[in-house]
């Protein structure tokens, strides 16, 4: 696709970037198959395989908790990002998340995905500013591992949504605080997004051009949630191009 109108590009970092959403798949799966046994009841007790796309994918940490909490009929208090990780509030398992996420990072290695690269040395040739938009507070982490970090103008994570007060994905907050520190109109920047909330926020922030990256095969859903088109990869978008 040609790029020259756009003056930003908004990239998601699991999923987009990094393929960081499989470790949060498997430590949110090592998570909920132990506390949900614990807090559940009946056919309830299960995590299901729809619970990480459908309650989890781009949200914030806490908000994910709480939400695969209420669809598996679970009602405890909110408390505290200070919770020790633990399964009595929804923080206490969200950090326990946390944890076990670390742990795989630093036991696995991270590499960018190739067209991520390809991509962000095509936009940097035309002058185009690149910035993370990320519900993760470990955003500044997994681009260090992957050796990434100076390759974006400015990282929107999720300790930024926490220490401004701007709501996550599916809230258009955290892309349009992103347009803001880049200087530039939603109009005239393009989001790049695999979950669908944050394909959702995309749309709703009025971005010149939502981009829903297809690794699952939810290609509808993504158009659905508001994608101005689907990619099976990041680098799909640079075929064509001189």
């Amino acid at each position: 696709m040609d790029f020259t109108p756009y003056r930003a590009v908004l990239f998601d970092l699991d999923g987009v970037v990094t393929p960081t959403a499989e470790v949060h798949q498997v430590a949110w799966r090592q998570v909920f198959e132990r506390v949900l046994p614990q807090v559940a009841s009946g056919d309830q007790r299960t995590y299901r395989d729809d619970d990480y796309p459908v309650h989890i994918d781009g949200k914030p940490r806490y908000d994910g908790v709480a939400s695969v909490l209420a669809a598996h009929d679970v009602s405890i208090p909110r408390g505290s990002p200070d919770d020790l990780p633990g399964i009595d509030t929804v923080c206490a398992i969200g950090n326990m998340k946390n944890d076990a996420f670390l742990e795989v990072l630093k036991r696995d290695r991270i590499s960018p995905y190739p067209g991520a690269i390809a991509l962000l040395d095509r936009l940097d040739s035309l002058g185009i500013r690149s910035a993370i938009v990320s519900s993760s507070r470990n955003a500044t982490e997994v681009l260090r591992a992957a050796g990434i970090s100076d390759r974006f103008v400015t990282i929107v994570d999720g300790n930024v949504l926490a220490d401004e007060g701007l709501s996550g994905k599916p809230d258009p907050d955290p892309f349009l605080a992103a347009a803001d520190r880049l200087s530039v109109q939603p109009s005239d920047a393009v989001v790049i997004e695999d979950a669908l909330s944050g394909v959702v926020a995309g749309a709703a922030g009025g971005f010149g051009l939502v981009v829903g990256v297809d690794r699952e095969d939810r290609a509808d859903a993504l158009t659905d949630a508001g994608a101005d088109i689907v990619v099976s990869d990041v680098g799909d978008l640079l075929e064509g191009t001189p």
